[in-house]
């Protein structure tokens, strides 16, 4: 026994199933005397049920891992390109590919005898969406182990980084000024050139503008992301806290219930004994009687014999 084999099948149960199966794997690894194994498999956490039903599409589904992985790769690759005709024609077939899988794993979980509703629909869709923008986050969903539904990023973060990381915004030329000519002619031709390098500088300090405005937004998302994972991460310590008070409170449970059965068990016992206890005192009060009973017979039978007895030697 070791540990991916204990976690492929715990997360291949369902949520319901998973602290009962998960705490006898931790009791046999402890009877087998591996501790350090054991405390693994007690620190193993339950799947939300959105996490359940995306694990559930990958093992049930292993065939639509792959085509969603390449199709990240592409969404990613055009992003760093800018390529919008690409990025276009990607966003539909990304729409289209998440919707269907997002139906279909409502359609496993129900087939799993466990119905979702369209809120675990659209955090199993949310996941999906995570996967194809963030290739970490596409090899986590991939292993099927999720205990919570990844949490989809705005845009494409390593194609982000790789696009704004070393890209400085570009200074806007001013216009170069031509001398001027006496003639009509000589004064319309400058005054073209001057426009069209005013319109170049425009365009081109559009273009640093947006690139900033863009490193902003990124920036805000980032920090955004941050402090999302802060909360979740207090979150999951409550959680956690929470799961191992209730494991806690399920043994103490179960011990007292043990010590319940032992209770009217010695009670049981004690009625008996406490019956036996009558029956031989009675007994000993019959045989006491008894024996009283059968001394004075006794006493009576040798009285009568003595008596016999003294009647004969005076008559000789």
């Amino acid at each position: 026994m070791d540990l991916d084999a204990v976690a492929d099948e715990l997360y291949g149960l369902r949520p319901e199933e998973f602290v009962a199966a998960r705490d006898r794997r931790a009791r046999d690894a402890r009877k087998a005397g591996d501790q350090a194994l054991a405390k693994e498999i007690g620190a193993l956490r339950r799947p939300s049920l959105a996490a359940w039903v995306s694990n559930l599409l990958v093992r049930r589904k292993p065939e639509e891992v792959q085509p969603l992985l390449g199709l990240g790769e592409e969404l990613r690759r055009a992003h760093r390109e800018l390529n919008g005709a690409e990025l276009r024609r990607l966003a539909r077939r990304q729409n289209e590919v998440i919707g269907a899988l997002g139906r279909q794993a409502r359609q496993l979980a129900a087939r799993a005898g466990h119905p979702v509703g369209e809120g675990v629909q659209r955090e199993v869709e949310e996941t999906l969406h995570a996967a194809l923008a963030d290739p970490e986050a596409a090899r986590e969903w991939a292993v099927g182990r999720l205990v919570k539904p990844l949490s989809s990023t705005i845009g494409f973060p390593a194609a982000d980084e790789a696009l704004l990381g070393g890209r400085p915004a570009p200074e806007p030329r001013k216009p170069a000024r031509g001398k001027g000519r006496e003639d009509g002619r000589g004064r319309q031709g400058g005054g073209a050139r001057e426009t069209k390098v005013r319109e170049g500088g425009k365009a081109r300090l559009d273009e640093g503008r947006e690139a900033e405005e863009q490193r902003l937004r990124v920036a805000e998302v980032r920090d955004a992301e941050r402090e999302l994972r802060a909360h979740e991460q207090e979150a999951d310590a409550a959680a956690r806290a929470a799961e191992e008070a209730g494991a806690r409170l399920a043994g103490a449970q179960e011990r007292v219930r043990e010590l319940r059965d032992r209770l009217r068990d010695a009670e049981a016992e004690q009625q008996r004994a406490r019956a036996a206890e009558r029956d031989a005192r009675d007994r000993v009060r019959r045989t006491g009687r008894a024996l009283r009973e059968a001394r004075r017979r006794a006493e009576q039978a040798a009285a009568r014999l003595e008596r016999t007895a003294t009647g004969a030697g005076s008559l000789g």
